[in-house]
């Protein structure tokens, strides 16, 4: 036998180990993504009519927090919120922006850069389950980490909003949201995208 096909699985296994790293980096880690959505090991609960968000989600928001920084060729993760159907739709679509900027708030204050992320809210406009039951209600209630641009490029060119309504600039020193309280929460003062 010719020392050839050895050459060749050596080059070819050199040649495919750096792809087999981020797969094999992405399951020590815990980490899973699907659709460019982190999954995340549970929800990220609020207070009931609040953006005051509970103690049960930081160990959601911490396997998000690890995720950026081990990530950080992800240059810009989404924080998408929608609701379900109770309420009117002004005051849903008004309480998921509130939420996610909270939920912006909490990565920043521990570390993440504020320009990684954006905080947009979706309201009730994408349900992902019936809101006439009880269960499809609390599903349609849910937090979205949503990998949107790549080493600064939009992921398959797509929006970085994803289509929602950004609820504010995470990096203004002011905030941008008072929570259900008032304050900001349209648009994107600082034209970032």
């Amino acid at each position: 036998m010719s020392p050839l096909p050895s050459r060749l699985l050596v080059v070819a296994s050199l040649l495919l180990a750096p792809l087999a790293v981020p797969i094999a980096i992405a399951q020590s880690g815990g980490y899973q993504i699907e659709g460019n959505q982190l999954k995340t090991p549970g929800p990220v609960v609020f207070e009931t009519g609040s953006d005051k968000i509970k103690s049960d989600s930081e160990p959601v928001l911490q396997h998000v927090k690890s995720y950026l920084n081990d990530k950080s060729y992800i240059s810009t993760m989404r924080i998408e919120v929608h609701s379900d159907n109770q309420g009117s739709s002004a005051f849903n679509q008004k309480q998921s922006e509130a939420r996610a900027l909270a939920v912006g708030r909490w990565l920043i204050s521990q570390g993440i850069d504020c320009q990684r992320l954006i905080a947009v809210g979706f309201g009730e406009t994408k349900p992902i389950a019936d809101n006439a039951t009880p269960d499809g209600r609390a599903q349609n209630r849910r937090v979205a980490f949503v990998n949107a641009a790549l080493r600064g490029r939009p992921i398959g060119g797509m929006p970085i909003d994803g289509g929602g309504k950004v609820a504010g600039d995470l990096c203004s020193s002011g905030g941008n949201s008072g929570g259900n309280s008032g304050g900001n929460s349209g648009g994107n003062s600082s034209g970032r995208r």
